[in-house]
């Protein structure tokens, strides 16, 4: 991959690589020969600093210009970069100490490269016999200007030429609310194999250029929106996600300023930005270069598509730029991808029948789900729908995901119980369940995520997209799960809201209003946890847990209370 990297700024040496966007101040570009000339230094501060070729390298930055060029001095020296959310403030130290060694002794990690802030926390690690790490580096306070002698220039590159393709290239992990649990090693061909594939179903020609918030240590991120763009030789508009959340504007005004043609976001960052961007924030906006914005999450909303066209096509965004794919760590990341600049296909299907593993077109609006698919295989990636006993089932019928790609990873690290339960005979089991109609494949949920009443599947992401529209509730954070009810032998459909409202009489409103809303999709809601606001755990990945969620009903014991006494 660093040859891949060095071509493309022999080749165009003055052409931004990476555009570093902050809020306050111009953006700063690295061009190609200055983003390679500055990873040299840091891979030789690498070297100078005992890290060795093959050694594991946690990457735990906030937002930083030279994050860039360190992560590239860790290829070049051969070292494994893998990237690590920088902790939240409200994670205790106790826990993100505890994560890291769960971590090392899974993932193998064997330096910390972070910031001097995290010293006292993580410093007492190094050389544990609880893990593997062997040191704590702060490498934002090394000399970037350092000159290394011939020597050491020798040494660098005898140790780069003993780097082969199938060599790891990187370390992702597949994310987790108690941590970064799954590692996944991807080697340099797997990487390049993937990204030479995905771009041929993307379009992407050297007109493009890539803007992006997601955080680096996840797939979305690391692969489509920093990994790609660098390895064809186009720019990347790289925006803090801390400042994001705090002003999702920022896109769409890197994205005008900087005429970026293609995206990556959630479904949560499709309503996030329909609902809280300001008009005074879209003066002298214009999304007109914006030909892709894919939506990465599964299943894809189809009223987050329609809210973030409705609200931003006034700003010259077209109406086909919003797309889908769908992802994983585990095939290093896209599957399937939507025609570049066509409106991905979209089906109502009765929900009744959905429920018991049939797709039919619904007849009857009330009773539909919409289900917008996330596009047709990329090449080199071979998708099933199978059942419980990995059978292949007929397009119609929902099943599990299963999944062959010319760049799937061979098992999680240090981690074969867990690998033995996705992998057989060379196909991966996502646990993601779907369907396929026609040429496209459609994401309906997760296997463990799904509920079962009665005998019925109730899909999760139905039961919290019409609670999310009840008045009171804050939209998006809501999360459904079941609950097992042993005597009778099925599960009771739990919610739980995160809301405003304190006082008795608007929750108990409010509550009437949730019953409702499940009622009118066909379900019965036996529980109701209303919580105050930022209660809810998300993954790292920025999704609402469940099951983390669900864990924590025993710190309400208020509300557990009341149920008790109201039945809900």
């Amino acid at each position: 991959m660093w040859n891949r990297w060095l071509r493309n700024a022999e080749r165009q040496p003055t052409q931004d690589a990476i555009i570093h966007w902050r809020v306050e101040g111009p953006p700063i570009r690295w061009t190609f020969s200055e983003l390679m000339d500055a990873a040299e230094i840091c891979a030789v501060n690498l070297m100078e600093n005992g890290i060795m070729r093959g050694e594991v390298c946690a990457l735990i930055l906030r937002h930083h210009p030279w994050f860039y060029p360190l992560y590239l001095g860790c290829v070049r020296l051969g070292a494994i970069p893998a990237i690590l959310a920088y902790p939240n403030p409200r994670l205790h130290p106790d826990k993100f100490r505890q994560g890291l060694i769960g971590m090392s002794q899974r993932s193998g990690l064997d330096w910390i490269l972070t910031e001097r802030d995290l010293e006292p926390v993580i410093q007492e690690l190094a050389g544990g016999a609880d893990n593997t790490i062997k040191g704590v580096h702060f490498p934002l306070e090394w000399d970037s200007r350092h000159t290394p002698g011939s020597e050491t220039i020798t040494k660098l590159n005898q140790m780069h030429n003993r780097i082969s393709a199938s060599d790891p290239l990187l370390l992702q992990h597949s994310s987790g609310t108690t941590g970064l649990q799954k590692p996944v090693m991807l080697s340099h061909l797997s990487v390049q194999e993937h990204i030479d594939r995905y771009a041929i179903a993307l379009g992407l020609d050297h007109n493009d250029k890539i803007a992006s918030w997601l955080p680096l240590y996840h797939d979305m991120g690391l692969i489509a929106a920093f990994h790609l763009p660098l390895a064809l030789g186009i720019p990347s508009i790289q925006i803090n996600p801390f400042e994001w959340v705090m002003a999702p504007s920022l896109l769409l005004d890197a994205v005008s300023k900087e005429r970026a043609t293609v995206s990556w976001l959630p479904n949560f960052a499709l309503d996030m930005m329909a609902d809280k961007i300001r008009e005074e924030d879209l003066r002298d906006i214009n999304l007109e270069s914006w030909r892709m914005i894919v939506n990465c999450s599964e299943p894809v909303r189809y009223e987050s598509h329609q809210k973030f066209r409705k609200r931003f096509q006034p700003y010259g965004l077209m109406p086909a730029s919003l797309s889908t794919c769908y992802a994983m760590a585990e095939t290093t990341f896209a599957v399937t991808q939507s025609t570049p600049e066509t409106e991905p296909a979209v089906l109502a299907v009765d929900r009744t029948a959905l429920s018991r593993g049939k797709v039919e077109i619904s007849i009857d609006e009330r009773n539909a789900r919409i289900c917008v698919s996330s596009g047709t295989p990329i090449s080199g990636c071979d998708v099933r729908i199978v059942d419980d006993a990995c059978r292949d089932l007929p397009e119609g019928m929902v099943g599990e995901f299963a999944i062959r790609s010319a760049s799937m990873f061979d098992g999680y690290r240090n981690y074969p119980e867990k690998t033995a339960e996705v992998l057989r005979d060379g196909w991966y089991f996502s646990g993601d369940l779907g369907f396929k109609y026609g040429p496209d494949y459609f994401v309906v949920g997760r296997i463990k995520d799904i509920i079962i009443v009665a005998g019925n599947n109730i899909y999760p992401e139905d039961v919290e997209a019409a609670i999310s529209a009840v008045s009171g509730v804050l939209p998006g954070r809501v999360v459904a799960f079941g609950q097992e009810q042993s005597e009778l032998g099925t599960e009771r459909l739990c919610v739980m809201v995160e809301t405003e409202l304190t006082d008795a009489t608007g929750q108990k409103r409010l509550r009437m209003e949730i019953l409702k809303a499940g009622m009118a999709i066909d379900v019965t809601i036996g529980s109701i946890y209303l919580v105050a606001p930022r209660f809810l755990i998300k993954s790292s990945a920025g999704k609402l847990s469940r099951q983390a969620n669900k864990d924590r009903i025993g710190m309400i014991p208020d509300l557990l209370a009341q149920q008790g006494r109201t039945g809900l």
